[in-house]
C-alpha cells in the first residue's frame, strides 16, 4: 500500500509539504498556515494537503524550527551547568581573540545562563585523557541537590578534556540519574562535540540543554499525532549538516536540528545541480519572515565544521547559511526620516494588509500586490483572495509620511528589500573572495522567484533558475538527502612525524561507530558510505582547514604525507589567496562522516499539454512604468517554451517575475531559467 515519500517544512507564514508518488513518478505540493502556538497542527494539516491517507506514506522527513525558535525568543530551559573545578568561568569569559573586539558598538551576547548557574566538581584529566584526580562523587551529589532546590529544568555537563576520555562525564551522568531519576534532561559535551576548545564545546552543550526538552516534546507530539493519523513509518528529521536522522535519534541530538529548516533548500540545490549540470549555485530562500542564502560549490553544499548562532559558537557540521529578516511579511516603516524594511514581520497573523486579517502596516507582499506582480485570485493556491485596496491603503498611509504615492511607495519598499538581500548574498560570496558572477542564482520560497531576477541584476549574475514547486523547494530538498552521522577525535600531531598507523586506527574506530549508528536507523551495511577528513593548519596558526583524505592503506605512508600537504596548500591558497609549500603543517582533529542511502525520488520529466485559450494580461510596473504583461499559469508552460520578458508566471506556491531585458526558457523537467539578454551588462532590469 505504501507509495508516497513526503517532506514538510515550517515557515514563518506557511508550512509546506511535498509528496512524491512512487507509483506514478509525479510530485505534488501543498501548504497550510503555520500555527505558531502549536506547530505540529500546521505540519499535520500540510501533510494531509498532499496525502489523504497517511497509511500510504513510505517515507517522511521534516525540517523543524522548534529549537531555533526557542533560542531566538529566549524561551528555553533553566539550565544548570556542571564544569570542572577551576573552569567554571569558561562559559562566561568566552573568547577574547575576536574581530568584534575592535567594534566600538560591540555588545557581548548575554549568556544563556549566569555564573551562579554553574557548579564546579573536583576531578581532573590531563590533555591526553589520563586521570590526574578522581571525580568527586560528593560534588556531583551536591550539584543534584542544587538542581532540585533551584527548580532547574535541564543540565549541561562539560568537563575538561572529556573529548579525550568521557569517563568522568559518564560518571556524572550515572550519579545524576541515581539522584534525580531517569527523566531529567542531561546533555553531555562528549556526545555532542567530541572536540577541543573548551568554550566552544561548553557553548554547544549549553545550547543543547537550553533547547532539548522543548524539541523532544515537540517531536514526541508530532510523531504521536502522525501515528494517530495512520502513518506507520518512522518520522525523519533534517539535521543542520544536510543529512537526516530518525526523530527517535534526534531527541538525543537536538542541537543538530537547530538549523534543519533552512538546510533543506541547500540540499535541494545539490539535487538541482545534479539535474541541470550547473554545479555552482547561489540558493536564495525568501519566505514570509526571513531570507536565507547558501552556496553549492562544485555540486556540493558549503559545509563547515562549526557555526555561530547570534554570537554563540556551535561545534558541529553545519551547512553555511546566512539569514536576515527579509521576507514577504517584512514590515516597512519610517525611521529617522528614511524608509526601513524589516526585520520585524507581520507573520501569519495578522499578516500583510492585503491578507484581510486585520493587518494595517505595509509589507513587501503589499508592495508587490500594488505593483501588479501578484495575482490576487491565485495567491497561495487560491487559499484566500488578496485585498488589493487594503494593500494600497497601507502603502498610501506610509507614503503620506514620506511624501510618496502608493505606487512610488511600493517601488521604494521593493528596492530597499532587494538591496538588503543583495548585501546578504555578498556576505557569503564577495566577503569570502567568491565572485557571484561565476554562479547561477536559484530562487525559491514563496517570495524568492518574485525578486530573483532583480537580485541577479544587482550582483551581475546572468542566469536565474526557479525549480518546480519553488514555495516548497526546501521540503523537496529534504526528500533528496541521506541519513548522516558524524564523529570527531582529537589528533594533535605534526604532519611530518604523526603516527599514521594510529591515525588509521582512529579512522577505523570512528568508522565503526558511525556505521553502527546508521545501521541502527534501518539502513543495510551495503548502503553505508564513509568519508574521512582531517583538520590541519600551518604550525603557528590558530584556525584550521578540513582536508578530505584517502585510506592510508591504499595510498601508502610516504605518498599520503606528500599528498595531504599538497591538498592542504591548494585549499589554503583557494580560501585565503596564498600558501607556503615550505611551511610545515600540523593536524588537530580527525573526522569521519557516514552516509546511509535511503533511496531518492527519480526525477520526472514534465508532461504538460497546455490547455487552449487566451492568456490573461495586466499592467505591471517595472522601473516606474506600467507595462502590459502576460500573466501565465505555470502549468501552461510546456518543455522547450521560450519567451521574452516582461511576463509573470503564477502557481500555487509562488509567483515568478521576469522583467524586460530577460529571456525565459523551460527545460524537460519543468525548471524555469531566466537569462539576461545582454550578458555581462548590469542594470538591464529595473525593479
Amino acid at each position: 500500500m505504501s507509495r508516497y515519500r513526503v517532506a514538510m517544512d515550517i515557515g514563518g507564514t506557511f508550512t509546506d509539504a511535498v509528496a512524491y508518488d512512487e507509483t506514478s513518478g509525479q510530485y505534488s505540493a501543498g501548504k497550510a498556515s503555520t500555527t505558531p502556538g502549536e506547530l505540529s497542527v500546521g505540519v499535520r494539516r500540510a501533510m494531509h494537503s498532499v496525502v489523504e491517507d497517511l497509511s500510504t506514506v513510505s517515507f517522511a522527513v521534516h525540517g523543524t524550527t522548534q529549537g531555533l525558535n526557542a533560542f531566538l525568543q529566549r524561551r528555553g530551559e533553566n539550565v544548570l551547568l556542571i564544569a570542572s573545578a577551576g573552569a567554571g568561568d569558561v562559559y562566561q569569559i568566552a573568547r577574547g581573540n575576536r574581530t568584534e573586539m575592535y567594534e566600538v558598538q560591540y555588545r557581548k551576547p548575554r549568556p544563556l545562563l549566569s555564573r551562579s548557574d554553574t557548579v564546579e566538581v573536583s576531578g581532573r584529566l590531563d590533555p591526553r585523557g589520563r586521570e590526574i584526580e578522581p571525580l568527586s562523587v560528593e560534588d556531583v551529589v551536591a550539584a543534584a541537590r542544587r538542581y532540585r532546590d533551584r527548580e532547574y529544568t535541564s543540565i549541561a555537563v562539560a568537563l575538561l578534556f572529556s573529548y579525550e576520555c568521557p569517563d568522568h562525564e559518564l560518571q556524572v551522568l550515572e550519579v545524576l540519574r541515581s539522584e534525580l531519576g531517569p527523566d531529567v534532561p542531561i546533555s553531555l559535551s562528549h556526545r555532542l562535540a567530541r572536540e577541543w576548545r573548551e568554550y566552544e564545546r561548553t557553548s554547544t552543550t549549553v545550547l543543547d540543554a537550553y533547547t532539548a526538552p522543548i524539541v523532544r516534546t515537540y517531536l514526541e507530539e508530532l510523531s504521536e499525532g502522525l501515528q494517530a493519523d495512520g502513518m506507520s513509518v518512522p518520522l525523519h528529521i533534517m539535521q543542520s549538516s544536510g543529512g537526516i536522522i530518525t526523530a527517535r535519534s534526534a531527541r538525543d541530538h537536538t542541537v543538530q536540528t537547530l538549523l534543519s529548516g533552512p538546510v533543506g533548500g541547500a540540499m535541494g540545490g545539490v539535487s538541482l545541480a545534479r539535474l541541470t549540470g550547473q554545479v555552482n549555485l547561489i540558493c536564495i530562500d525568501m519566505g514570509g519572515t526571513s531570507f536565507d542564502v547558501s552556496l553549492i560549490v562544485d555540486g556540493e553544499a558549503d559545509v563547515s565544521t562549526e557555526a555561530s548562532l547570534e554570537g554563540f559558537p556551535l561545534l558541529m557540521p553545519v551547512v553555511n547559511i546566512h539569514t536576515i529578516g527579509a521576507g514577504g511579511g517584512s514590515v516597512a516603516y519610517r525611521e529617522a526620516g528614511g524608509l526601513r524594511v524589516g526585520p520585524r514581520s507581520a507573520r501569519a497573523s495578522p499578516g500583510p494588509a492585503c491578507y484581510g486579517r486585520g493587518g494595517t502596516e505595509p509589507t513587501v507582499t503589499d508592495a508587490n500586490v500594488a505593483l501588479g506582480r501578484v495575482d490576487p485570485a491565485t495567491f497561495a493556491g487560491g487559499e484566500f483572495t488578496l485585498d488589493v485596496d487594503a494593500a494600497h491603503r497601507s502603502l498610501a498611509a506610509l507614503g503620506g509620511e514620506l511624501g510618496l504615492g502608493s505606487a512610488e511607495m511600493a517601488q521604494g519598499i521593493v528596492d530597499v528589500v532587494n538591496a538588503k538581500m543583495a548585501q546578504a548574498i555578498r556576505t557569503l560570496t564577495v566577503e569570502k573572495g567568491i565572485e557571484p558572477r561565476d554562479f547561477a542564482l536559484v530562487a525559491f520560497g514563496g517570495a524568492g522567484p518574485m525578486h530573483g531576477v532583480f537580485l541577479a541584476e544587482e550582483l551581475g549574475i546572468d542566469q536565474m533558475i526557479v525549480p518546480r514547486f519553488p514555495g516548497a523547494f526546501s521540503a523537496w530538498g529534504m526528500l533528496e538527502t541521506q541519513l548522516r552521522r558524524d564523529s570527531a577525535r582529537g589528533f594533535p600531531f605534526p604532519h611530518a612525524t604523526a603516527d599514521l598507523a594510529a591515525l588509521q586506527r582512529v579512522f577505523d574506530e570512528m568508522g565503526a561507530e558511525v556505521r553502527s549508528q546508521i545501521e541502527a536507523e534501518g539502513v543495510g551495511s551495503d548502503s553505508v558510505v564513509l568519508h574521512h577528513s582531517i583538520d590541519a593548519r600551518y604550525i603557528g596558526q590558530e584556525y584550521t582547514l578540513t582536508i578530505p583524505v584517502g585510506m592510508l592503506s591504499v595510498v601508502g605512508v610516504s605518498g599520503w604525507r606528500e599528498q595531504i600537504k599538497a591538498v592542504f596548500d591548494a585549499a589554503h591558497h583557494s580560501r585565503f589567496g596564498h600558501s607556503n609549500a615550505e611551511a610545515p603543517i600540523e593536524f588537530t582533529i580527525a573526522r569521519t562522516t557516514g552516509f546511509g542511502d535511503l533511496g531518492r525520488a527519480a526525477p520526472s520529466r514534465l508532461d504538460v499539454r497546455p490547455p487552449a485559450g487566451p492568456v490573461a494580461r495586466r499592467p505591471v510596473r517595472f522601473g516606474g512604468e506600467a507595462l502590459d504583461t502576460p500573466l501565465i499559469p505555470r502549468d501552461r508552460l510546456a518543455p522547450s517554451t521560450q519567451m521574452d520578458g516582461p511576463v509573470v508566471i503564477s502557481e500555487a506556491t509562488a509567483t515568478t517575475v521576469i522583467p524586460p531585458g530577460w529571456h525565459l526558457e523551460v527545460d524537460d523537467y519543468g525548471i524555469l531559467s531566466a537569462f539576461r539578454r545582454n550578458p555581462g551588462k548590469q542594470g538591464g532590469a529595473s525593479s
